[in-house]
């Protein structure tokens, strides 16, 4: 579980691993959806039956088809107890693993899951995480098998509780990574973001020729905005430019939205023709003009689909596309500006971005709050 890189291949792990150490042959992990009265699966590893698929998109089952799931955690935990696992056969006999321990008589819903699927007995261990009741670890043994005894039980009531510290872990690295590749203010994508994708997307651009935009926008009138109405004013104001972006950006499939500092912001698409990307950006534009506060956007685009020379690399890019964007700043332009449109090889956007290194044309510092 520590090795996962999302919820889901740790949650595959635990499953796979419990039903390798119970000797089962089929394993699921499920969560305790509380405001829709369901236990949803998330994963089925191991023999899987008809009807049944690893990453179930909606299998799902109502809590009051598996009654001991309210009764045995709330009356039995809730009086002072600890979880523990329980097994149920489909004969309908169940071992608890302690005096008063053991589930309700008569669950029925499990039982007949077990017959229907040709299964014999299974083990159920409910998932504590956080102090609550958040699922279960379930695995089962084909008919035939021995049934699961009151050690398997124990055995799976340990499995569990190490399973929920894995899950917990796995939130915690998931909100590192969030935090990591998010802008905290408008929820939108952060420059690192940006940067792992655009190198990502450039190699495939060297590779196979896919079409990488980028556009770069900056929003004007935020400083005016902090000055007179206030920072929190501003706030708002880049806030509701965010979402504006993200609506526009959800046109491009796959594309990703961005706030790279202050009043700056960039939309980054793989794929879709630079003449899509133009058609987004102008919406943008439009839009924007619109917003009750500030003065619209500048927006600056460059795209590989464009007569725009090599690029080598993401800075190649993002001097192209900042460029257009400064030149769009400079002329007031209520539309994007497009590099390599207007002279293909000679536009002086390109010729622009193209200054030497040693006098790289001037970047304009972020502006603006946060």
């Amino acid at each position: 579980m520590a090795a996962a890189h999302t919820p889901q291949e740790s949650m595959g792990a635990a499953a796979e691993a419990a039903c390798r150490a119970l000797g089962g042959s089929f394993a699921a992990i499920s969560m305790w959806e509380r405001e829709r009265g369901r236990l949803r699966v998330l994963v089925n590893v191991g023999e899987l039956m008809a009807g049944e698929e690893r990453l179930p998109e909606d299998e799902s089952y109502p809590v009051h088809d598996f009654p001991e799931i309210a009764e045995f955690v709330h009356e039995h935990w809730a009086a002072g107890g600890e979880p523990h696992a329980w097994v149920e056969t489909a004969e309908g006999v169940g071992t608890g693993t302690g005096v008063g321990s053991a589930p309700p008589s008569g669950s029925w819903g499990r039982v007949a899951a077990l017959r229907r699927r040709g299964r014999g007995s299974c083990v159920v261990a409910p998932i504590v995480l956080h102090g609550r009741a958040w699922g279960e670890l379930y695995v089962a043994r084909p008919a035939g098998r021995p049934v699961f005894d009151r050690d398997d039980a124990d055995f799976a009531t340990v499995l569990a509780s190490v399973t929920a510290a894995g899950l917990a872990q796995t939130e915690r690295l998931e909100e590192a990574r969030r935090l990591a590749f998010t802008d905290p203010l408008t929820g939108l994508g952060n420059r690192r973001a940006v940067d792992i994708r655009l190198d990502e997307a450039l190699e495939a651009y060297h590779a196979d020729g896919t079409v990488v935009s980028l556009v770069v926008c900056d929003l004007n009138g935020l400083k005016r905005v902090n000055d007179t109405l206030g920072h929190a004013v501003g706030d708002r104001l880049l806030e509701r430019f965010g979402s504006l972006l993200s609506i526009c950006g959800a046109m491009l499939p796959g594309a990703l939205v961005a706030r790279l500092g202050g009043d700056e912001f960039c939309l980054l698409g793989v794929g879709p023709p630079a003449d899509e990307v133009v058609r987004v950006a102008d919406e943008l534009c439009r839009r924007a003009a619109e917003l009750e506060l500030g003065e619209g956007v500048a927006c600056g685009i460059a795209s590989t689909g464009d007569p725009i020379g090599p690029v080598p690399s993401a800075r190649r890019l993002f001097r192209l596309a900042d460029a257009a964007q400064y030149r769009a700043k400079a002329a007031r332009s209520q539309k994007p500006v497009v590099a390599g449109r207007d002279g293909g090889a000679e536009d002086a956007v390109i010729r622009l971005a193209d200054t030497s290194p040693a006098h790289p044309p001037e970047r304009r510092r972020f502006r603006g709050r946060r």
